[in-house]
């Protein structure tokens, strides 16, 4: 399905990955910024990332961009980045660092591929995924974070913003042809009643909400915590799905991941809501939506994944990472009523504010 076909144009999503080698990666490395070291290539689903690991055994983190990303949405990227460190310099979120000539993005070409060059920090640790299980309190610091990093953000703006990003729920209306690209079935079935409450309970609510740039995108891949203490927050990575979208989207983002996919499927991610709560505080109207915007992120997810390991299956493995979990997620939130969501939702963070 071509993205044409789509009301929204994200169209890195739809082309591969650029081509660069490790040897081409260094050379970027030693003329724009002036370092030197070994690279390990990670995964990343529009640029490509390397870990450089330095001579004295720290790392940065060398990021170059797709040939057709906007150099604005970049910028964007960066501006907020300094904008955080400013604001709130000890939350542990991931750095932009100026090149050799003072600039945070820098254009560089490879074979003919024009791109932008960055480095950012890099935390040794592990991400949030590798951790089998987590505890309430490690939860709550996420949501405390998270909160944080939104306080830090409120008022910034950027004229690339308001950038088109399939990944950006207030889109999620217009992704019903990706359904071709699940199975028929249960599965697809609940993903597009997940859809049809996303129009018809969140779709009417958008003009009323506060809006701001939020980080969109705070999985567990994009959480890294302390590989011997797995309950110390080390950073939050990874600014590429920031938008300018509803002040609730980080939130139910950030909570969908921590759905269980057993027992109290709600509970864990009620941590994660409540601490938020607790230091950004949600409006009535912004609590009620969160029921159905929990299970909008999922289906979102199951739409673009499988619609994308399909047009690059040698990136398959990357792209279908958190399919499973999504999944499991999307059924247990299933058997609860939006009611009972809610009555649950609003007992918690009630209870965040009289503590």
């Amino acid at each position: 399905m071509p993205l044409e076909n789509l009301a929204v144009d994200d169209k890195l999503l739809e082309v591969a990955p650029a081509l660069v080698t490790d040897v081409q990666a260094i050379a970027v490395l030693q003329q724009q910024f002036g370092l030197s070291g070994k690279l390990e290539k990670l995964g990343g689903e529009r640029d490509l990332n390397f870990r450089v690991i330095l001579e004295d055994g720290s790392s940065r983190l060398l990021k170059l961009s797709h040939p057709l990303e906007n150099p604005d949405v970049v910028d964007f990227h960066n501006q907020a980045m300094r904008r955080i460190e400013l604001r709130d310099p000890g939350l542990p979120v991931q750095r932009v660092h100026p090149s050799r000539e003072g600039q945070y993005a820098t254009f560089v070409e490879i074979d003919g591929q024009h791109m932008l060059a960055r480095l950012l920090s890099f935390e040794d640790g592990m991400p949030l995924h590798c951790v089998s299980r987590t505890t309430t309190a490690f939860r709550r610091v996420i949501g405390q974070s998270i909160a944080r990093l939104d306080v830090a953000l409120e008022g910034f703006t950027h004229p690339a913003a308001g950038h088109a990003l399939l990944w950006d729920m207030q889109h999620a209306a217009h992704l019903r042809p990706l359904l071709i690209h699940i199975e028929p079935g249960q599965g697809r079935s609940l993903v597009e009643q997940s859809l049809d409450l996303y129009e018809s309970v969140v779709l009417p609510q958008i003009p009323r909400l506060r809006k701001q740039v939020i980080h969109n995108d705070t999985n567990p891949h994009n959480i890294i915590v302390d590989a011997k203490s797995p309950s110390v927050l080390r950073s939050i990575l990874d600014f590429g799905d920031m938008v300018y979208a509803p002040l609730v989207n980080e939130v139910a983002v950030a909570a969908s991941y921590h759905l269980g996919q057993v027992g109290d499927v709600l509970a864990p991610a009620l941590d994660v809501i409540g601490a938020y709560h607790q230091h950004n505080r949600l409006t009535h109207d912004e609590l009620v939506l969160l029921p159905a915007l929990l299970t909008t992120r999922l289906a979102l997810a199951l739409c673009i994944n499988s619609w994308r390991a399909e047009l690059h299956p040698e990136n398959r493995q990357y792209i279908l990472r958190n399919t499973q979990r999504a999944w499991a997620n999307l059924n247990a939130m299933s058997s609860l009523s939006r009611p009972e969501i809610e009555d649950r939702i609003s007992s918690v963070c009630l209870r965040e504010v009289n503590t």
